[in-house]
């Protein structure tokens, strides 16, 4: 690991997450270092793009702290935050695409609103953007003549037009087949080692998770609190915690009980 990677990018302190007097997750505590592909996991409504949305300022949570590079986002001024959020890419479960907008509008989008670039130079930005997550020619295309899979890149496309220090996902492989989830997968890893940008997403798919995370947290529904971080893939065979090594083995168990009972049969 480079020193650059072992920076702390974002460090979540004491972080309770509620809605009135119910508490969805309390007393969270953990870093994503600089240059991590770090996923948030757990079961079906333990809070896993609640804890996204607070990370994006988009919920204010009931204690605790959230920092970037140090610097507090929860306590910050609107100003300082609109300059935080200037860093990030953000990609949603649908993509998120304008649909009366083309490709090519959707990604100039943010380099129209933010940057002092003349139409020539965004033109060709947009162009090399699109490029690089396969969709090379597709610029005059609506998100309704396209399929699924290239709706994400498309929206990756624009997630990444400013050159973000930090790409957020939300279930990025929801509603693809397995081949589109390994492509989107591997896109991803690219464009987080040829630009070094932090990543933090929610996913439920192992395939995923083990495809591209190397940190990441456990949020239990029951307990309500993180109760595992680190590598997945450690995870998987040493955490001291039962859930998490039967979440994160749930398919290898699926195809353990597949593989007996047809010994059973042939028997």
């Amino acid at each position: 690991m480079t020193q650059a990677s072992a920076e702390t990018h974002i460090d979540v302190s004491d972080l309770t997450m509620a809605y009135g007097s119910f508490v969805l997750q309390r007393d969270l505590n953990f870093v994503v270092r600089r240059g991590d592909i770090f996923v948030i996991m757990g079961g079906s409504g333990c809070g896993k793009s609640t804890l996204l949305k607070h990370m994006l300022g988009l919920i204010s949570p009931a204690r605790g702290d959230i920092t970037y590079s140090g610097q507090s986002f929860v306590h910050a001024s609107d100003a300082q935050r609109e300059a935080t959020r200037r860093r990030w890419g953000i990609t949603y479960q649908t993509g998120g695409l304008f649909s009366a907008m083309t490709l090519a509008e959707n990604v100039a989008l943010p380099l129209q609103l933010y940057t002092n670039y003349g139409s020539g130079e965004i033109r060709d930005i947009v162009a090399y953007k699109l490029a690089l997550v396969g969709l090379a020619g597709y610029q005059d295309y609506y998100p309704s003549e396209i399929s699924g899979g290239m709706s994400k890149r498309a929206a990756l496309a624009r997630a990444i037009a400013l050159d973000p220090e930090i790409l957020f996902f939300d279930e990025p492989s929801a509603g693809l087949d397995p081949i589109s989830s390994r492509l989107l997968d591997d896109l991803i890893m690219e464009i987080q080692d040829s630009t070094g940008a932090t990543v933090v997403m929610v996913s439920h798919e192992l395939a995923s998770i083990f495809n591209i995370a190397n940190n990441s947290v456990y949020l239990d529904a029951a307990s309500r609190t993180m109760i595992d971080y680190g590598d997945p893939a450690y995870l998987r065979d040493h955490s001291k915690q039962a859930v998490v090594r039967q979440f994160l083995n749930r398919g290898s168990r699926t195809d353990e009980s597949t593989a007996q009972a047809q010994r059973s049969g042939n028997e």
